[in-house]
């Protein structure tokens, strides 16, 4: 079963969000707003990948086998799902 695991990014960006607009910065010499900000890319680019990949799983391949025999050309067809 193929299928896009999106709990991973979801969670990834709510961390970011939280840290770039509802913590106020505590740490001294950490700015927890550009960690956040850095956090909400990288799960858009984690979400985007995963559609990707998920995408080329899920394609239809067709495969054409062409044999010539005494009585004509036979042609064999085999599709596989990803």
């Amino acid at each position: 079963m193929n299928y896009v695991n999106i709990g991973g990014p979801i969670a990834l960006g709510i961390l970011g969000a939280v840290l770039a607009f509802a913590v106020s910065d505590i740490i001294e010499g950490v700015d927890l707003t550009a960690i956040g900000y850095i956090l909400i890319v990288g799960a858009l680019i984690w979400l985007l990948l995963g559609l990707v990949f998920n995408s080329r799983a899920r394609s239809v391949r067709t495969a054409e086998h062409h044999t010539q025999t005494p009585t004509g050309e036979h042609v064999e067809r085999e599709t596989r799902e990803g």
